[in-house]
């Protein structure tokens, strides 16, 4: 009897009719490599609630992977019936990003390092595929991560137009690490990213490090659903390995 993640694979490759192999790890940041999402959620749910939105921190991990624009104007449109202008959007984009670098230091994912260093070392190419433009986060990425992710090997919101769950950021995540996109996999902790991955036809991996329920990720189109990163780990091998 095959095991969990081979079978999943299988089923991808039966999906795409195309054959997987592991060549390259397209990341997602908030979340994943960083526990920040929790900031993110508070910094937007106070920030919108300044303007007389009604809101809470848990729905916007549902909005997580959204460009800042795109955020904004869902809320705009169900309470203002319409968008909000380039004012009103650079306006709450910078209190929504004053209060979360509020928060302080987004500390690493528990597991995370310890799971992309052994990705880097197994020869796989790592790219990072975020909706933010949070620079605060964007600058620790080397800190943190060191050889891990380049300025050429990174994804963020000032680089799309669309931004998640469109497939736009994992497909220029593809072309920016060189490979097709059975030659994957993407890691993502929210449904907006999950069907971004999809979308691009890539392997997609969710490891589940907020609030939402795990069937949301599988409704979204994961492949598989880790509670968390060092689970993830104990079963990296098998992808790494699979057809090489």
């Amino acid at each position: 009897m095959e095991d969990t993640v081979t079978a999943a694979i299988r089923r991808y490759e039966q999906r795409r009719n195309c054959r997987f192999r592991f060549d390259a790890l397209l990341s997602d940041m908030d979340g994943v490599l960083y526990d920040s999402m929790k900031y993110h959620a508070a910094a937007w749910a106070a920030t919108m609630q300044g303007e007389g939105i009604e809101c809470t921190s848990d729905e916007f991990y549902m909005h997580e992977g959204r460009t800042g624009k795109a955020t904004i104007n869902i809320y705009y449109r169900r309470d203002k019936g319409r968008d909000a202008n380039d004012e009103e959007t650079a306006r709450i984009y910078a209190e929504k990003a004053r209060r979360f670098v509020a928060f302080g230091k987004a500390d690493p994912m528990p597991g995370a390092q310890k799971l992309m260093l052994h990705i880097k070392e197994a020869g796989v190419k790592t790219v990072l595929v975020t909706g933010s433009g949070q620079r605060s986060l964007l600058d620790k990425i080397e800190a943190d991560y060191p050889g891990i992710f380049t300025p050429e090997t990174m994804v963020t919101a000032f680089d799309v137009k669309k931004g998640k769950p469109d497939a736009e950021p994992y497909l220029m995540g593809l072309k920016k690490g060189g490979v097709a996109s059975n030659n994957a996999a993407v890691l993502e902790n929210a449904p907006l990213g999950v069907e971004a991955g999809v979308a691009a036809g890539i392997f997609t991996i969710a490891v589940n490090t907020g609030p939402l329920p795990d069937a949301a990720l599988v409704e979204a189109g994961a492949d598989l659903v880790f509670p968390d990163m060092a689970s993830l780990y104990r079963q990296i091998d098998k992808i790494i390995t699979y057809n090489r």
